[in-house]
């Protein structure tokens, strides 16, 4: 895929990139020599020479310049052209050296801009697998990993980068999914679980069915997610944009007004060169661009800097409770049985139900078997009624298992004492299945979904970095709710929620509390959620690896299900804001000084003249841009 991609940038826009750095190396290489031997000599000659570089120098800015006038914008180019040229006229070859200097650096930076996101890129793409082995029949054949279709069982090896996103279909291994989570801790992989690319088998093998290969895949996926971010600005960068654009045509402006009042020409080439803002163009996209980068390496996807800076200010957080701040994972509690059936053989036939089924509630129960080593009377017969229960029969006896409502449908007796059994255990949180034998339930199956460790430091944590309110949005009933929010130290629980009511929910709140200073964020487990995601300020998928739908929807997506990675990026985006705005007072601080030391002087310094102004520009230039690079840390 590296190779692909590679092929598809145009070779002329190649070129001129590496051109371009090596001509700004080249001018910050020999500039700097210049005005470093300017101290020790004033031979003639190395005036001659700054003058030529100069000259060089104006060439790509002027050509910038150009190209955004045409496209009816103004940039700092035009400023920094005309204080270059101004310089050259002027004979003051020294300011001139040190704008070419400021320039060439500028350029540099800009490209690290540029570079940051695409070293991401690089650094998921480097996992890229070439050759792949594949099973056909009873032999095994090697194919480049572009000849593998969907379908494919691709064969993974201990030590093997997993080629493709798919499922297990045989095998066991310990698979490293540090490259697309950001997390080191193995997990472990059998038959029937997903896969994904550029992760590594680091102990065990498996055969892999391949359902994504290339673009289609997660990795791909997180790829573009991270191109698109790097391309997208938000309203604060839109904001500086249209801020700088002003800010050279007033420059412009009192530069021509100064010089028909008839200011000395020094003084009005020396407030131009304070006064160029390139640093500050550079440092607020470099600011999101680091951040965006840093937690992309953290197996944290954000869909560009328009996302941080709406997570910046969340105020309210409304999440779904299954899957999100539980574990989605159900763990049997208890077994009851009635009448003369006695708890091993209802254990018994509640696995042998389950043995066949692949709901999540299923698994638990076999779980539960292997546990307490219940051997399940196998069913002769099965069938799986899809968000309802199940129907199967052993050795003459007629069984359901599933929901009550599904026992009633199908004409079996539920007793007054069952009834109040199933209502208490769904006021007490848990979930239930009943077991009906030949029209009658005979046992009730409790089971729970645990809380997710750590929920409620993180719940406190976000409090701590400025949410107000977290709202839990869950199907259960009241009494299931409050136990659950009470657990969690949650003041606000919603409950009886269908997936429309959440979506109809989400809407009125937003009416409500949503503004400009005030935003709702909702979180989601990646799989369920689209559509709630869909519709809040800013979405947060959690465990979205390999749901597209999430991903999709999200603005946000960790890709690994750790809700504590949420407090975590409510501060970057917090820090990213914080960064920028450290920037701006850095750049209206440097410049105001260095105005007021041009135009009136400082006391024990003097007047800074053209040559003192460009080296004052060039050496402050440096702090809101190495300020900015702080987003990409932890």
């Amino acid at each position: 895929m590296t190779t692909k991609i590679a092929k598809n940038l145009p070779s002329l826009a190649l070129f001129e990139e590496k051109f371009f750095m090596i001509f700004d190396m080249f001018l910050i290489i020999s500039t700097g020599s210049l005005l470093v031997a300017e101290i020790f000599s004033s031979m003639p000659w190395l005036h001659q020479l700054m003058a030529f570089l100069a000259f060089l120098g104006i060439i790509p800015v002027a050509i910038s310049a150009i190209k955004t006038l045409i496209e009816k914008k103004i940039s700092v180019d035009l400023l920094a052209s005309i204080a270059l040229a101004f310089s050259l006229v002027s004979k003051e070859w020294s300011s001139a050296a040190f704008i070419t200097l400021m320039l060439a650096f500028a350029r540099i930076f800009d490209q690290i801009t540029q570079a940051r996101a695409k070293k991401t890129i690089q650094s998921l793409m480097k996992y890229h697998v070439e050759n792949v082995r594949i099973r056909v029949g009873d032999s095994v054949k090697e194919i480049h990993i572009h000849e593998v279709r969907p379908g494919d069982l691709v064969i993974v090896e201990s030590g093997d980068r997993i080629p493709v996103d798919g499922i297990v279909v045989s095998g066991q291994a310990d698979i490293d999914e540090a490259s697309l989570t950001g997390e080191s801790e193995l997990v472990q992989k059998k038959a029937g679980d997903k896969v994904f690319t550029s992760t590594v088998a680091d102990a065990g093998s498996l055969i892999v069915r391949t359902e994504k290969v290339g673009s289609d895949t997660t990795l791909a996926r997180m790829v573009s997610l991270v191109e698109e971010a790097s391309r997208d600005k938000n309203e604060a960068e839109l904001a500086a944009d249209k801020f700088t654009q002003w800010y050279i045509v007033v420059s412009l402006v009192a530069s021509l007004g100064m010089y028909i009042y008839g200011l000395p020409p020094k003084i009005i080439l020396s407030i131009l060169l304070v006064v160029c803002a390139d640093d500050i163009a550079v440092a607020v996209p470099l600011a999101y661009t680091a951040a965006i980068a840093y937690a992309a390496r953290r197996g944290v996807i954000v869909k560009g800097s328009s996302a941080f800076e709406q997570l910046s200010k969340v105020k309210y957080i409304l999440t779904d409770k299954t899957g999100t701040l539980t574990r989605g994972k159900p763990r049997v509690k208890d077994v009851k049985m009635y009448g003369l059936w006695t708890r091993e053989e209802i254990a018994k036939r509640f696995v042998g139900g389950a043995a066949e089924s692949n709901h999540a509630v299923s698994r638990a129960i076999m779980e539960y078997a292997a546990e307490y080593k219940i051997k399940p009377h196998l069913p002769d017969e099965l069938e799986e009624i899809p968000g309802q229960g199940i129907s199967f029969s052993h050795d003459g006896d007629a069984m359901l298992m599933g929901r009550s409502s599904f026992m009633e449908a199908r004409g079996s007796r539920i007793s007054a004492v069952v009834k109040k059994d199933i209502q208490a255990e769904k006021d007490a949180g848990r979930g239930v299945v009943c077991l009906s034998i030949n029209g009658e339930v005979a046992g009730l199956l409790s089971y729970v979904d645990e809380l997710r460790p750590h929920a409620t430091a993180v719940i406190a944590d976000t409090k701590k970095v400025g949410v107000n309110e977290w709202h839990m949005l869950t199907g259960d009933n009241e009494n299931a709710a409050s136990i659950i929010a009470h657990e969690l130290n949650l003041q606000h629980f919603h409950a009886n929620l269908t997936p429309e009511g959440k979506v109809d929910f989400i809407r009125r709140f937003e009416k409500e509390h949503s503004s400009s200073k005030s935003v709702v964020a909702y979180i989601g487990d990646g799989v369920n959620d689209a559509a709630s995601l869909a519709l809040a300020d800013v979405s947060i998928a959690m465990g979205a690896i390999g749901a597209d739908a999430a991903i999709e929807a999200s603005d946000i997506t960790i890709m690994k299900d750790h809700i504590d990675r949420v407090p975590e990026i409510i501060h970057m985006a917090q820090k990213v804001r914080k960064v920028m705005v450290t920037s701006f007072w850095i750049w209206g601080i440097t410049n105001a000084f260095g105005l007021v030391w041009v135009t009136v002087g400082v006391p024990g310094l003097g007047l800074l003249g053209p040559g003192g102004a460009a080296t004052y520009n060039f050496l402050t230039d440096f702090i809101p841009i190495v300020n900015a690079l702080r987003a990409g840390r932890k």
